[in-house]
């Protein structure tokens, strides 16, 4: 009987004492981000009549600015060793993981072949922030300046834990789904969302979507695996 309790509760606990993160804790993270960045879109649409086809530039200040506090703030709650980093610190740590990162994602878009040019640069610099979000905001609030735990989790491929699956997957999905969102760019279909980020962007965006998906997945799959060796 106290067993079988016991199991009922863990599967409720959001993040438990020893730090770990449950499936449905990370579901509700997502669910809170993906929201934000729905207020982002609306916000844009109807606040500012624009969208990424009408003022790229425009719609991904905007998509950046309201989804980064979110990301910022959620995620320095689930920092490495809160003993030894505090929540604000973890918060302000975040802030220099956004602007590294956006830097980052400008010298691979550029490498890649991302167009350059003043009338290129604000796009390519919001979109920068906006991937940067994506990508190496949620690492840095949680590991910090680790590099091990940074060359574990993204270099060897090898996340530990419920929180750094979260981390990863998406991430990875967030810059694949940005190649793939980039095929159509050179493609003479002569439509206005071929222009540079504005598919990208969405690639990126669906790419992370998937990688969400997918990471839960994973989480419940493991959960499941772990019950029954434990049976």
């Amino acid at each position: 009987m106290n067993e079988a309790k016991k199991k009922k509760t863990e599967t409720y606990v959001v993040v438990s004492r020893d730090g770990s993160m449950s499936a449905l804790g990370a579901f509700f993270v997502y669910l809170i981000s993906g929201l934000f960045l729905g207020v982002g879109f609306w916000v844009a649409r109807n606040k500012f009549a624009v969208d990424l086809v009408s003022d790229p530039s425009l719609t991904l200040f905007l998509l950046w600015s309201i989804e980064f506090p979110v990301v910022a703030i959620v995620y320095s709650f689930l920092r490495k060793a809160p003993e030894k980093c505090s929540w604000s610190k973890a918060v302000g740590r975040s802030i220099l993981g956004l602007i590294s990162g956006a830097f980052m994602n400008a010298l691979g878009a550029i490498a890649l072949g991302a167009p350059v040019g003043m009338q290129y640069l604000p796009k390519t610099i919001h979109w920068s922030f906006l991937m940067s979000v994506f990508t190496f905001l949620p690492a840095t609030a949680v590991f910090g300046a680790s590099w091990t735990d940074w060359h574990r989790a993204f270099a060897s491929m090898k996340p530990i834990g419920n929180i750094e699956y979260m981390i990863v997957i998406p991430a990875y999905g967030a810059i694949v789904g940005g190649w793939f969102g980039a095929w159509p760019m050179p493609l003479d279909w002569g439509r206005p969302w071929q222009e540079w980020p504005i598919c990208v962007c969405y690639g990126a965006i669906g790419g992370c979507i998937v990688g969400q998906i997918l990471s839960l997945s994973l989480m419940f799959l493991f959960r499941k695996h772990k019950n029954l060796k434990v049976a």
